[in-house]
């Protein structure tokens, strides 16, 4: 289908859906606020589509006046110079339409849950973990997200072995969800005396927060424990039945919450963690099943890939799915240059799925 004949279907679907919502008929709430969504959704593509085609009327107005032998030359100048100005602003505004009608992410204006657990490296691999969960953190609050922590497993000495936080705001999946992978460090750690530069890393997981709408979980399919919490070195946290450990029978998944003193909230954050990673499981298999030809994807969701790598002695950042270097790794672990990396990764990965539908069309 060629981009006229998509827009002019998006127009006569955002007019249907106009009529259905002010006619006197009666409506179930859920159809009704389905109906007021989409309608809503498709309003900023109809505005862009509407500015787009009155620029076209405008463009042929302006070929018009070029053409006509009784204008008067200084009018005629003046058009064409308005003409080409006009041309060449419209392949731009097909671009922003096109990237508009391309197919959202389900997930894209979910919360996430964010895990990060310290890999090959002993400390400074668990040094690195923290900072990296200490960049999300300030990134989080650079957008005015709320960032929750959930669990930290830390090793006493500055690193954790693991942590998960919950991060609640407008777009936050969408904007944190390349973020998966290993992410490498090479520096020289604090406790080197030779100055020798090691390498560590740290796996980062970015999961959709679902709903019981999106992934249902039976009693019957889950084994829960409970038992005394224990800090680092095995020290009491405190002195009840608190900590909770959940199975998922069916896949084996195995969550553990301790951080709260009540056992009633630990057990409701662990259900949270689960269903969003059995939720991203069930995306993961998905994106495969439809992606099994296609190359092009900028995040795999491999969570064993290598994405990015985070050099001390050059002061860069190198984010390998991409090919860009940013000399400024300072400001990316402060959460302050982040975004560059982000939005990078969110052209291309729109870049890549432009191309596919052209390839299509």
């Amino acid at each position: 289908m060629n981009l006229d004949a998509n827009l002019d279907r998006v127009v006569r679907r955002h007019d249907e859906l106009g009529a259905e919502l002010a006619s006197e008929s009666r409506r179930e709430p859920a159809e009704f606020a389905k109906l007021s969504k989409e309608y809503s959704d498709l309003a900023p593509v109809v505005d862009k589509i509407r500015e787009l085609r009155a620029k076209r009327n405008e463009l042929a107005d302006l070929a018009g006046m070029m053409t006509d032998g009784g204008s008067d030359p200084e009018m005629k100048g003046l058009a064409e110079q308005e003409f080409h100005q006009l041309k060449s602003r419209l392949p731009d505004l097909e671009r922003e339409i096109q990237l508009l009608l391309l197919p959202k992410d389900a997930a894209d204006e979910k919360n996430a849950i964010l895990e990060v657990r310290a890999g090959t490296g002993g400390e400074e691999a668990a040094l690195f973990a923290a900072d990296l969960f200490r960049m999300y953190q300030r990134y989080a609050d650079l957008h005015k997200w709320r960032f929750e922590v959930m669990d930290v497993a830390d090793t006493g000495l500055g690193g954790i072995k693991e942590a998960s936080a919950s991060i609640t705001g407008r777009g936050v999946f969408a904007k944190l969800k390349f973020e998966s992978g290993v992410h490498r460090v090479q520096r020289v750690p604090a406790t080197e005396s030779s100055g020798r530069i090691h390498t560590s890393a740290a796996t980062v997981a970015v999961l959709p927060e679902a709903e019981d709408v999106d992934i249902h979980i039976d009693d019957k399919d889950l084994r829960i424990d409970v038992f005394r919490s224990s800090g680092p070195g095995g020290q009491s946290v405190n002195t009840t039945d608190s900590a909770v450990r959940i199975t998922h029978l069916p896949t084996g998944l195995v969550v553990q919450q301790q951080d709260e003193k009540s056992q009633h909230k630990n057990k409701a954050k662990a259900l949270k963690i689960l269903r969003a990673r059995l939720y991203d499981a069930e995306r993961q298999r998905q994106d495969q099943a439809r992606a099994a030809s296609r190359k092009s994807q900028v995040g795999s969701g491999d969570r064993s890939e290598r994405i990015r790598t985070y050099n001390f002695p050059q002061g860069r950042v190198t984010d390998h799915r991409i090919n860009l270097t940013l000399y400024k790794i300072d400001r990316v672990l402060a959460g302050e240059a982040l975004d560059e990396l982000v939005d990078a990764l969110i052209a291309e990965d729109q870049a890549a799925r432009l191309g596919e539908l052209a390839a299509e069309a």
